[in-house]
């Protein structure tokens, strides 16, 4: 195994670079007849084992990262402590509708037979959903999209969550925390973002809307990630998704320990891909950079005064 071995000249970890079957090869042209299954037992024996690569590494850090860490926690901090809403939002991985496997394991009597292939034109469609969880109450709140994950689609549904439930569950305010990814629909980058920020939540619905974005890489410490969207794909885990009714089902279904209540709604509408917000169009915005880390964190007014 010497020149079939590579590693870590560091540390023990070290690893073998040819299948079972062609070392089994090289032993019997080297006059040793063994199979395959016997190398397998050599090499478990030799304390070598089948292993997949672990994401470990996060690379090199933006050099803003620490700093703007600070700055979204102490507007947090500083939201909840006052009463004002505060949520963090993104969109989840977008799943087939159909008869398709859904990876994890369930507890049951007999494992659900599903298609040996994915492919799209088996499927009844493809879910796309948006969450949003509320810090304050430790609620979530899933909008399933049917068409295209755009920033048009994320600001109507936080539009029309505030409208049916942030409303109820805030009264009488006018100032809300919006925490996302630096990517995706509602990334930090896109310019249709921030103009449906700005003609949905604070012109039509006169709230200055506060947004502070998670560094490049970080997802993973955006709240809604682990508190909601952990929950759901541990609660459908092995279950085809073979309906849309079927998908509410087990979002509203979801739990937690902690608390944790989901409610589910359906978003019939399509959503077009690759609109663009003109220079002239953006400058218009009654949009504000902060004066940390301002490609991260801004503050959208409405144009006329909250009355």
């Amino acid at each position: 195994m010497k020149d079939e071995t590579a590693g870590d000249p560091m540390s023990e970890q070290k690893w073998q670079r040819s299948s079972l079957r062609h070392l089994s090869h090289e032993l019997r042209q080297a006059g040793h007849a063994v199979s395959h299954m016997t190398v397998g037992r050599l090499l478990v024996k030799r304390h070598y084992s089948l292993k997949a690569n672990l994401k470990r590494f996060c690379g090199t850090s933006h050099p803003d990262r620490t700093q703007q860490f600070e700055y979204l926690e102490a507007q947090k901090q500083a939201f909840l402590a006052a009463g004002w809403p505060v949520i963090s939002v993104d969109t989840k991985k977008k799943e087939l509708i159909g008869n398709f496997k859904n990876n994890g394991r369930s507890w049951c009597q007999q494992a659900a037979e599903v298609n040996d292939h994915d492919f799209d034109q088996d499927a009844l469609g493809k879910a796309v959903p948006y969450g949003i969880y509320d810090l304050n109450h430790n609620l979530g709140f899933v909008y399933v999209g049917r068409s295209a994950d755009t920033p048009q689609f994320a600001v109507e549904v936080i539009a029309q969550w505030w409208q049916t439930e942030g409303q109820v569950l805030f009264p009488n305010q006018h100032k809300i925390l919006i925490l996302a990814d630096a990517g995706g629909s509602n990334g930090c980058r896109p310019r249709l973002w921030k103009q449906q920020l700005q003609e949905q939540l604070a012109d039509r619905l006169g709230l200055e809307v506060l947004v502070c974005h998670y560094p490049t890489g970080t997802s993973k410490w955006n709240p809604v990630e682990h508190r909601l969207f952990g929950p759901i794909s541990i609660n459908w885990a092995g279950k085809p998704l073979l309906t849309f009714e079927t998908v509410l089902a087990y979002l509203r279904g979801t739990t937690t320990e902690t608390g944790l209540r989901v409610k589910a709604f359906l978003v019939d509408r399509d959503y077009i891909k690759g609109l663009k917000v003109s220079k002239p169009v953006f400058q218009t915005l009654n949009i504000q950079f902060a004066e940390v880390c301002p490609r991260w964190n801004y503050i959208i007014r409405p144009h006329l005064p909250c009355t």
